[in-house]
């Protein structure tokens, strides 16, 4: 379970070390075990019982096909998740892949605990074969010090329209992942989606605007950003160093209008969440009905609503990626297929491929192409390809995209140089900002226990030691007493053999 601290708040799980005996979660006693769930068996009533027996540590074995494991169950592990990632927490927490060993260990431990419920006095023969055969299994990590502040990557890519002093469309989406395990959230849907739209919307307008004879009179920025998961940090270092540093920026000059790609490969609903209601007669509400009409005309089964969010400024936190935009006074709005920002599936595990609708993922994308074709210069029919669109999201998915492994691994810093080269592809004036956290006083800190490995040794328990102990100074007790009374005892054997010869 990862940890960190943001805006001077502390999340996630500050233990790490753990040697412990392993325990089902049906067990009425927890203190100082190692509790091993399945995701079906993990429930937020669970997870805080084990916290309040204070059990050493929790084990959730995540399951190799999430496709079929039931609805209901997924959205009750990704609210225990979303709940356990709120607090800080002292006990360990551990997710591992389903694997034969494990399984095995699960398997075991479930059935003793069964055994235990079912049956409340046990025989001297099973509290020994229960002795003999428990099992425990010790978990080696590293101290959870803080690593090296991590680099967020900011790519950004323009096509220039015809013209001077044209006003300027950013269509931008955060490419980082966010779960429990780090090295576990992939991300397919929050936002693995959002950036496979993006991409595509990139190649489709490439083509329009390469030909001086069809560039509208607008500018189309697209920007990737990190951080997106811890506040949109990536996005506030961005609009400041446009803003604040820059003398003259597309993002500085005129901007139309920011449109925030977010989670957007399910359901038959689209949300667009304002932070102030568009005005009639401006750029994002003439957008806004070309989105209408789309959905209208050629899907009108999708239901299209409008979410109206105001700012808190009392909070130190952001709910959506465009009221960073909307906190400097630029139009924008996220469009979304989840209307309540705090939903769980904005940072789980469990968002993986199979949870993925490609045609849901297309329609979006073709609703939002052609709208912004209309928008532009009254263009439509534009079409997203199919082949490419699950090619983006395998590649998006191939690895995970937690904020704290992006600029860690070789593996994952091509993910980012791959999403800067598609930019390079189709854009003009691309260009990678790299925003390193402050050393004395950083918007977040993250701690390095995310990738630990699990030793599991089939042992004894404690109580074993003293059975084990009570026999061995039975066996001394006798030899002590057979030595010390040796010559009675060979005079009383001697004398039963001499009777029984006679």
């Amino acid at each position: 379970m990862q940890q960190y601290n943001l805006v001077q708040q502390k999340h996630g799980c500050r233990g790490a070390i753990v040697v412990a005996e392993a325990r089902s979660a049906d067990e009425p006693v927890l203190t100082r075990r190692c509790v091993i769930m399945k995701v079906l068996d993990f429930t937020t009533q669970k997870y805080l019982e084990a916290q309040r027996q204070n059990a050493a540590a929790v084990l959730i074995l995540l399951p190799k096909n999430i496709s079929g494991v039931p609805h209901d169950t997924l959205q009750s592990f990704m609210v225990g998740e979303s709940e356990a990632l709120l607090k800080e927490t002292l006990m360990p927490v551990y997710v591992a892949p389903e694997d034969e060993q494990l399984l095995y260990m699960y398997e075991e431990v479930k059935q003793a605990a069964n055994v235990y419920t079912e049956v409340c006095a046990l025989s001297l023969l099973a509290v020994l074969r229960s002795m003999v055969t428990a099992t425990a299994f010790q978990i080696l990590v590293s101290n959870n010090v803080p690593i090296k502040a991590i680099t967020d990557n900011t790519i950004v890519g323009v096509l220039p329209g015809a013209g001077e002093d044209l006003p300027t469309i950013v269509i931008t989406a955060h490419y980082d992942s966010y779960g429990l395990a780090p090295w576990l959230s992939y991300g397919a849907d929050s936002n693995g989606s959002g950036v496979a739209i993006l991409l595509e919307l990139a190649r489709l307008f490439h083509k329009l605007f390469s030909s001086p004879s069809t560039r509208p009179p607008y500018h189309l920025m697209f920007s990737l950003t990190g951080g997106g998961k811890y506040n949109f940090l990536g996005t506030k270092r961005w609009i400041e160093e446009n803003l604040d540093h820059a003398e003259s920026s597309l993002l500085h000059d005129n901007v139309a209008f920011v449109l925030c790609l977010d989670t957007l490969a399910n359901s038959d609903e689209l949300y667009m969440h304002v932070s102030r209601p568009p005005k009639p007669d401006t750029p994002i509400h003439a957008f806004i009905q070309q989105l209408e009409e789309v959905v209208t005309s050629r899907f009108p089964w999708v239901r299209l609503g409008l979410v109206h969010k105001k700012i808190n400024l009392v909070e130190s936190t952001v709910a959506w990626e465009h009221e960073r935009y909307s906190l400097r006074r630029i139009p924008s709005f996220t469009l979304s297929h989840l209307e309540d920002p705090k939903s769980e599936l904005r940072g789980s595990i469990l968002d993986t491929m199979s949870q993925v609708d490609f045609r849901k993922l297309k329609r979006n994308g073709v609703v939002i192409a052609e709208a912004l074709a209309r928008y532009m210069y009254n263009l439509s029919d534009k079409d997203f390809h199919d082949g490419r669109m699950s090619s983006l999201m395998s590649f998006l998915t191939s690895v995970p995209r937690a904020t704290q492994l992006l600029d860690k691994e070789p593996s994952h810093v091509l993910l980012v140089n791959s999403l800067e080269h598609e930019f390079k592809r189709y854009l003009q004036q691309v260009y990678r900002h790299a925003f390193r956290q402050d050393k004395r006083d950083p918007d977040i800190t993250f701690f390095d226990q995310m990738n630990q490995p699990i030793v599991m040794y089939r042992v004894k328990p404690a109580a074993f030691d003293l059975f084990l102990g009570g026999c061995i100074a039975g066996y001394l007790g006798i030899v002590y007493y057979t030595i010390q009374n040796f010559g009675y005892l060979y005079t009383k054997l001697k004398a039963a053999v001499k009777s029984k010869h006679q």
